[in-house]
């Protein structure tokens, strides 16, 4: 097949390329922990200790994600032909970890719970003998996917797969959807803190997987379940980076980690008009209260 001859390109076709980038800031993350691991995080909590699994909490607190990768191995070959290396793929390698940063909520519980998560695997018990704290406590993990002897069946870690979705803020057209099969938290990661100038706290958190697929979706009910962002006025549209539901919870739960402090007044006070002092405010009240109206109402 012969390749394209050069050809020009008028204004029209060059705007429907090229001026609808996508974007890193509209995703979506929907963790799936085995019943399991559920169980035990509500158990945690019912003594006081843990914090129960919320998936929309959990999924609106994630600030950064990774896209997965993937490599092909290959096999060289040289010399079928005089003068040539050749390269024969063999077998597709998937990245091994996933990264995931979460903002750390007041009462820590987007933290707590892959850190109970990761007690559930090792099989850390508080009530077991000796306790956590004896020189000789000891402990043995449990399986992967549980074992078949009746007892500890369907007691497994992994979860069959979390989701990754990639859309954009017109919520039209289709969206990527990564799946990670088999997928468990390996590492929480050291977080630093200080008594230099206060920031929202972070923690990240690297999962395992054994394999992704990415699955290419066309979501017809989401354009009709939220509005069109460019209905938002030019300045609540200012104020909030975006006019996407999505981006407005997540601003009001980043305003929740760090309370009604001066900080959050300033961005507040810091609006251009009333209406998008409002939108802010009323966004504030629904994450931290479940109610626009605030606490009264």
């Amino acid at each position: 097949m012969a390749a394209p001859q050069p050809s020009s390109k008028n204004i029209a076709n060059i705007k429907a390329k090229l001026l609808r980038p996508a974007t890193t800031s509209h995703f979506q993350v929907w963790f799936n922990p085995p019943e399991p691991v559920r169980n035990f995080a509500i158990q945690k909590a019912g003594a006081g200790i843990g914090a129960a699994y919320d998936s929309e909490t959990l999924s609106l607190l994630c600030s950064e994600a990774s896209i997965p990768g993937s490599t092909l191995a290959t096999h060289e070959i040289n010399n079928n032909f005089t003068g040539v290396t050749e390269r024969h793929a063999y077998r597709r390698l998937y990245d091994d970890r996933a990264s995931f940063t979460f903002y750390v909520d007041h009462d820590y519980e987007s933290l707590t719970f892959f850190e109970i998560w990761m007690q559930y695997i090792a099989n850390e018990q508080i009530s077991s003998s000796p306790g956590l704290v004896a020189p000789n406590y000891f402990y043995r993990t449990n399986f992967p996917d549980g074992t078949g002897d009746g007892i500890r069946a369907g007691q497994g870690y992994r979860s069959p797969a979390i989701y990754l979705n990639k859309f954009e803020k017109d919520y039209s057209g289709r969206y990527l959807q990564y799946r990670f099969l088999n997928a468990y938290p390996i590492a929480i990661n050291s977080i630093p803190v200080s008594y230099e100038n206060s920031q929202l706290l972070k923690c990240t958190v690297s999962f395992t997987f054994t394999r992704y697929l990415m699955e290419y979706e066309k979501y017809e009910s989401l354009a009709s379940e939220n509005p069109d962002p460019n209905s938002t006025p030019p300045e609540a549209r200012d104020t909030l980076g975006g006019g996407s539901e999505l981006e407005r919870i997540r601003g009001a739960a980043a305003l929740a980690s760090i309370g009604r402090s001066a900080n959050a007044n300033r961005i507040l006070n810091g609006a251009r008009s009333s209406q998008a002092r409002d939108i802010v405010d009323q966004s504030f009240n629904r994450v931290l209260y479940g109610n626009p109206n605030g606490p009264n109402e």
